[in-house]
């Protein structure tokens, strides 16, 4: 099955985290243990560990980037070098769009408190920004792989 935003977001509303769901998505096509990639990714939604710092949906993406690349070279150096460069320019493509990579900036309330949290559900902000974001990160991560 090929990876969509639709899987992702499905994921996501089932109960996974932004980067849980980016990286799930995609275990189909890069051949990976979807069970593992979702416990290795758990920690980096709500921008790592609700930090919000980097934005989960991109640090999933990283992730895939990084499972591709590595399929790719045998060379640690040469897999460091591309993966890095695929990661600068999803990062900058994503700021492109979202203005940035920021989860505090995208959803401007508090993850790490009760009240954030209810601000977050009450102004549906997982649906319209967290979504977006998901969205966003596969469908970057696609044409960064095909290129």
């Amino acid at each position: 099955m090929k990876p969509t935003d639709e899987t992702a977001k499905e994921l996501f509303r089932s109960g996974l985290n932004c980067a849980q769901s980016v990286v799930a998505a995609f275990s189909d096509e890069l051949h990976f243990d979807r069970e593992f990639a979702v416990s290795i990714s758990c920690g980096f939604g709500g921008g790592m560990g609700r930090l919000q710092e980097t934005c989960g949906a991109l640090t999933g993406a990283f992730m895939l980037l990084g499972i591709k690349t590595c399929r790719e070279y045998t060379d640690n150096k040469d897999r460091k070098e591309v993966t890095y460069a695929a990661i600068r320019k999803l990062t900058e493509e994503f700021k492109a769009i979202h203005g940035t990579s920021d989860c505090r900036s995208l959803l401007n309330f508090d993850l790490k408190t009760e009240e954030g949290q209810k601000l977050i559900r009450e102004n549906h902000l997982h649906e319209m920004v967290c979504e977006k974001c998901i969205a966003d990160s596969i469908r970057l991560v696609k044409k960064i792989i095909s290129e």
